[in-house]
């Protein structure tokens, strides 16, 4: 029972990474364009204040902010698509169609109940437990919901993609009979949302009375929900009113009452007050956003597997840049969120610790979740109490308590984070890949048959296909950063010599799993290796 769950955990992880293989490209597209557009960088850089500039800065930053602002709709496609035994292509169509179908569904339930949210003026529907996904007002799982039914999509399509009908109902087999039974599928998930999610919804709601009165501890609690909440979509539940409403503060200026963390802090800047008031706290879960996420990404680099380092360095580095420089962290956060939830549980206790702190020290800044524009705007505001000193020594400290604490648990527990999938190299492999005279000596190569695909460094596809019983003895065949991972039916017909021809640094095998480890380039193996089964 324990191997079936572990089993399934571990589906679920090697198929999380697929969708997220993209991000760490988007994060740097979209630092380019903060940085393009940035006011503290064009003030230095005149040149970048020209017209066509700002229109390509601006462009850019919203293009690629679409993937991140619609991450459930990423999951609901690329985890079907991971998940597939066969017709890959298929199982994301209509994972992308069952989530439109759900959306609409979600749409007409909160229609015809009548529960349909009116965007308010500032705030359009944040607040309101509902969102515009893809231009439909629904009820807001965020990325939760997308994980969820991807999930479901994957395990359907596989149940029921083999079933074939007979005679005139023959155009309903395959894949089309996964869509129709989903069609059911994505009605019953919207009822089920609407239904369960308010309930919800209405109980994150009800701690922001218990967060207010709690003075540090409120804090710390406000913090954790915040970061612990987010994949949910329900930690807008928890911010916003405190940033919006009278839960984060009352300021009268003449006639005029402001309520809420956000205008008020804003209203102080321009006002002649000697410091900011106690609502300044609301706006901190900024600050791990600027500092902690340096220490979560520093402690990944550093316990990734030795052969790993290269590739996650260059991974992680662009998202940490996105999220000291953009306040995006959803990309390191769904990194390891699913791969070690206890870890993501700790970093929302640190996240919230270190709110705390800020109140009991006194440390009163502006954190924006944009390292520069705060840097500028507490310099600028030195006269209400910024501390712009004390900030850099606090965001210091949290750096280094995230990657001494992240560091600890990740190798105490083994945890599968970036650079960790499966096991390291095996004790006696070579550091680096094999050379050809070595491969040579262990397993003399033959002349390639024709139509067998070289890869590069030597050796072809059908040598590791054969090397591994066959086709008919390869149920799937996937990759992580430097692991082709194969899932076979026998795996007693592998012939390592064989699979020892193509350039690789150790097999590693886990009963009917085997992971062969090629280092930066699996991709293109995985590929060629497809292609080469595709003949067959």
């Amino acid at each position: 029972m324990k191997e079936k769950v572990m089993g399934t955990l571990e589906k679920f992880a090697k198929a999380m990474v697929q969708p997220l293989m993209y991000l760490s490209a988007a994060g740097i597209l979209i630092v380019v364009g903060v940085l393009l557009t940035n006011t503290t960088i064009t003030g230095l850089l005149p040149f970048l204040q020209w017209g066509p500039i700002q229109t390509l800065g601006q462009t850019l930053y919203n293009a690629v902010m679409g993937i991140i602002n619609n991450l459930s709709v990423i999951f609901v496609i690329g985890l079907p698509a991971a998940l597939a035994k066969n017709e890959k292509h298929k199982a994301a169509l209509v994972g992308f169609m069952t989530y439109l179908m759900y959306l609409f569904s979600s749409n007409t339930l909160l229609n015809l109940t009548g529960k349909v949210a009116e965007p308010q003026p500032m705030l359009g529907l944040f607040g309101t437990g509902q969102a515009q996904i893809l231009g439909i007002q629904c009820v807001d799982m965020s990325v939760f919901g997308g994980i969820i039914l991807g999930c479901i999509v994957g395990f359907v399509f596989n149940k029921t993609f083999e079933k074939r009908f007979k005679g005139a109902m023959q155009i309903y087999s395959g894949a089309n009979f996964s869509f129709m039974c989903l069609v059911l599928v994505a009605i019953v998930f919207a009822l089920v949302s609407n239904t369960v999610w308010p309930w919800v919804q209405t109980g994150i709601s009800a701690l922001g009375g218990i967060i207010k009165n709690s003075g540090a501890f409120g804090l710390f609690l406000y913090g954790f929900l915040e970061r612990f909440l987010l994949p949910t979509g329900l930690h807008h539940l928890v911010y916003t009113p405190f940033q919006f409403s009278d839960l984060g503060g009352v300021l009268q200026m003449g006639d005029t009452v402001i309520a809420g963390a956000y205008p008020i802090v804003m209203a102080e800047m321009n006002m002649p007050v000697e410091q900011f008031s106690d609502s300044i706290y609301y706006m901190a879960i900024g600050f791990t956003k600027m500092f902690g996420y340096i220490g979560i990404g520093g402690a990944f680099i550093y316990t990734a597997y030795p052969e790993n380092r290269k590739k996650v360095t260059s991974t992680i580095v662009p998202l940490v840049i996105t999220s000291v420089l953009a306040g995006i962290t959803e990309p390191i956060d769904f990194m390891f969120i699913f791969a070690a939830p206890l870890l993501y549980a700790i970093h929302a206790v640190i996240a919230g610790l270190f709110i705390a702190l800020l109140k009991v020290f006194g440390i009163v800044a502006l954190w924006n979740g944009n390292l520069l524009a705060s840097i500028v705007t507490n310099i600028a505001n030195a006269d209400k109490g910024s501390r712009v000193p004390l900030m850099f020594v606090m965001g210091a400290l949290e750096i280094l308590v995230y990657f001494l604490v992240f560091t600890f648990l990740i190798k105490k527990f083994n945890y599968h984070t970036p650079g960790r999938e499966g096991d390291p190299v095996p004790a006696g492999s070579a550091p680096l890949a094999r050379t050809a005279a070595a491969k040579t000596a262990k397993a003399p190569a033959a002349a390639a048959p024709a139509g067998a695909i070289a890869l590069e460094g030597g050796g072809t596809a059908l040598d590791i296909i054969e090397g591994l019983g066959g086709k008919g003895n390869i149920n799937t065949v996937e990759n992580c950063i430097t692991r082709l991972r194969v899932n076979l039916k026998d795996p007693s017909l592998i012939n390592e010599d064989l699979i020892n021809r193509t350039e690789n640094r150790g097999i590693v095998r886990k009963k009917n799993d085997i992971q062969i480890i090629y280092g930066l380039q699996v991709a293109d193996v995985r590929r060629a290796v497809e292609e080469q089964l595709a003949k067959l």
